[in-house]
């Protein structure tokens, strides 16, 4: 069925019962198919061959299937560009390849059913990046809350960015103020914004956010390990609030080229935001993980602010916040 993009006969079924059952291994797909591990051995380095399998990135000994939506449409824009003379090859193929899609999409496709799918371990996630750079049109905006960049990340990023720019996304990216402390990573920003991205910062992120074409979106399912998991949302009414969630914060945010500003009587959003998170409860060591700094700073950010404030302990620091309007009260 799939022969006209180059994949054999004992290729596709090899490939189809892996997408059936991805959890296997070579023996039980060569038990139900009734092939030698030879052969399955054989076929899959075709299909590696043909960007349809890779190595897991959470187990290099474990062979994994591509996504039919990037591997089998990787195969049909290799098929378009070498044989655009045969345009109704590609055509018949595209057709079989979209009936391959629909038999697994309630297992692949993103945000079927309801218009929330989730999306479980790092493989995943990086196959639903990989889709949503694919199928953007005109607009990728990020939430990145880990603060300073590795520097692993950041090259591997750059490729697709400059991808994205050449093309005219227009590309709005949040990250933590704690990254101006990293001179790698405000190099890699400064990057950006010289190849047309727009970037600010603000003192804390609620959690790593991708929303594409205010259209869909992907949202960590744990703040605290983005590899964990994550959610396609394509839900309207949910995409709506993500839309003005990702404004609103964009709009108190501060562009990478500018200080923060401050009055004399004013706190500094690094210190305005520790003492929310202060006034929240949370712990020194929490507080430094959602800013992205070291729990040193934390604390002598703290001690600052009781200075400031003339207060003698956090619960002081609270009620004179309140008085000089730094912190809401509980009426506002």
């Amino acid at each position: 069925m799939l022969s006209g993009l180059g994949v054999d006969e004992v290729a596709e079924v090899v490939y189809r019962t892996m997408l059936a059952r991805p959890e296997g291994g070579i023996p039980s797909w060569s038990e139900e198919l009734g092939l030698p591990e030879s052969e399955v051995r054989a076929a899959l380095d075709r299909l590696s061959g043909l960007a349809l399998v890779r190595h897991s990135a959470e187990d290099t000994t474990r062979v994994r299937p591509v996504n039919p939506l990037l591997g089998l449409e990787a195969l049909l824009a290799k098929e378009q560009a070498e044989l655009a003379a045969h345009q109704l090859r590609v055509e018949a193929s595209r057709a079989r390849v979209a009936e391959t899609m629909a038999q697994f999409a309630d297992r692949y496709a993103a945000g079927a059913g309801s218009g929330f799918q989730y999306v479980p371990g790092v493989d995943a996630i990086r196959e639903q990046i990989e889709i949503l750079t694919n199928q953007v049109q005109e607009e990728f905006l990020t939430f990145a809350p880990g603060g300073p960049q590795t520097p692993e990340n950041m090259a591997a990023s750059r490729p697709l960015n400059r991808r994205l720019l050449g093309r005219g996304i227009r590309m709005r990216t949040v990250y933590l103020d704690s990254i101006r402390r990293d001179q790698p990573t405000v190099a890699h920003a400064e990057w950006l914004v010289a190849h047309g991205a727009e970037i600010r910062t603000v003192p804390s992120l609620p959690n790593r956010l991708i929303l594409v074409d205010r259209r869909t979106a992907l949202i960590a399912t744990d703040s605290r390990n983005t590899g964990a998991g994550a959610v396609v949302v394509e839900n309207p009414g949910t995409i709506a609030l993500i839309a003005a969630l990702f404004e609103s914060v964009w709009h108190s945010a501060q562009p990478l080229g500018e200080r923060p500003k401050q009055g004399e009587q004013e706190l500094s959003r690094h210190q305005a935001e520790v003492l929310r998170l202060m006034a929240q409860g949370l712990t020194d060591d929490a507080i430094a993980h959602h800013l992205c700094v070291s729990t040193r700073t934390v604390r002598r950010t703290i001690s600052g602010l009781l200075t400031e404030l003339d207060a003698r302990s956090r619960f002081q620091a609270g009620v004179q916040a309140v008085r000089l309007r730094h912190l809401p009260d509980a009426g506002e």
